[in-house]
């Protein structure tokens, strides 16, 4: 829908988008408030984040290729996939990954930098005073070094996650 010519559709995904980042977060804070897990939550919950996050990316580099590589959205995405394998793999396995706090402050931190390029890059098409200012602040590549420090956490955390859960790595591979 962001990337379609028309700029209803590129709005309607904003709020699409929205949306799903808004429900994905009260759905996490109902499941621990009242202890309600089961496996296909435990699975399908980081998958859809990753759904989400990765269609996001993904128009970073319509709305400006200069700013917005395509090597440091697939960092991120290989981050992403790995840790998920592994957790895929773990549960096989019998064993649970440990997540960290960090690693749900990053998804917070991608959603809302995503939240906020793709809303940028809507109001640049218009002709509105926000377009004009979202238009200044899209040329002035700060959203680019944003995306770096969005990296840098995402690998972080990666790197984290391998850490903490370095005995289970150790059991996978020794199996």
């Amino acid at each position: 829908m962001y990337l379609q010519p028309e700029l209803v559709w590129s709005a309607l995904s904003i709020a699409v988008f929205a949306v799903a980042a808004v429900t994905d977060y009260f759905d996490g804070l109902i499941a621990r408030r009242y202890s309600v897990k089961s496996k296909t939550g435990i699975f399908l919950d980081p998958l859809a984040d990753k759904f989400l996050t990765f269609s996001g990316f993904i128009c970073l580099p319509f709305i400006s290729p200069d700013q917005f590589h395509w090597w440091v959205i697939g960092l991120i995405f290989t981050r992403d996939i790995f840790i998920t394998l592994m957790r895929i793999f773990a549960e096989r396995k019998g064993l649970k990954m440990n997540t960290s706090s960090s690693a749900k402050i990053k998804t917070a931190v991608q959603m809302g930098f995503l939240y906020l390029v793709l809303l940028v890059g809507v109001f640049a098409k218009t002709d509105i005073m926000v377009g004009e200012f979202s238009r200044y602040f899209l040329d002035s590549g700060i959203l680019g070094i944003m995306l770096y420090g969005v990296m840098i956490i995402t690998l972080y955390t990666g790197v984290e996650y391998i850490m903490m859960n370095k005995k289970i790595f150790q059991r996978i591979t020794t199996k």
